[in-house]
């Protein structure tokens, strides 16, 4: 899919076409990450901007990647679209990032033209049936509109990471560019962002509203996504899945 990310030329903003893979269907679909969202600062160890958390994140379209780097801190990973996909690469990712020690998420790449209850039960299922641990990131990738309404998507994404939290008593992170997030995100900055804007410098972005802070910022796609976090990758484990958090299972 097309990100329009705003690029500073000559003193004006120009928006620019970044190519971030198709929506349209599951196998052409390169999804972005996400941006900030504001989260209770007694938890969180922020990093220095030098120091900051590498991590990549990974579908379908990057078969057979290498989670033994030294530099890689996080991994997140495509586990499943709309109300039936799942990657074919996601147990496979699922499984080598645990191995190699890093934190892990997966993310689920939401069509608001189905039922958001549907496509949050059908993610919670194929990541519980690989193994959800601990510190264990849960991930609303949204970057299409499915021709829906500005308040309909919106309406959407609400139920998704309402029905995720609901299940599993964690607030999932919301993913998506930079404007998008700003444009269908309305009442959604209790969710820690991770935003996608190649037009800012690696962890130079700022947090649209409603958010106040971003948790991740990817800032690159090259054979993959690059991201850095704004937290220790134990700040990191601390937005993640924990069992004892109450829920309705």
């Amino acid at each position: 899919m097309l990100l329009m990310v705003p690029v500073i030329a000559g003193g004006v903003a120009v928006p620019l076409a970044v190519t971030a893979g198709t929506a349209s269907a599951p196998e052409a679909e390169r999804p972005a990450r996400a941006a900030a969202a504001p989260m209770p600062q007694t938890q969180k160890t922020v990093t220095a901007p030098a120091s900051r958390p590498y991590g990549v994140d990974v579908s379908h379209h990057d078969k057979g990647f290498d989670w033994s780097q030294k530099k890689l801190s996080f991994g997140i990973v495509k586990a499943t679209e709309g109300v039936e996909h799942k990657d074919s690469t996601f147990v496979r990712n699922w499984a080598e990032i645990q191995e190699n020690g890093l934190v892990r998420g997966a993310y689920h790449y939401g069509r608001p033209g189905n039922d958001p209850v549907r496509e949050a039960d059908h993610y919670l299922k194929t990541v519980t049936s690989a193994g959800l641990r601990t510190g264990d990131l849960l991930v609303l990738d949204l970057e299409t509109t499915d021709g829906r309404s500005k308040s309909e998507v919106n309406d959407w994404a609400k139920r998704w990471l309402e029905r995720v939290q609901q299940k599993t008593g964690v607030k999932p992170l919301f993913y998506s560019s930079w404007s998008f997030a700003k444009e269908y995100g309305k009442g959604l900055g209790e969710y820690p962002l991770w935003v996608a804007h190649y037009g800012k410098a690696r962890g130079r972005v700022t947090a649209p509203s409603p958010w106040k802070q971003w948790a991740i910022h990817q800032y690159a796609s090259t054979d993959h996504d690059h991201n850095v976090s704004r937290l220790s990758a134990d700040g990191l484990r601390q937005l993640g899945y924990d069992p004892s958090a109450p829920s309705s299972g």
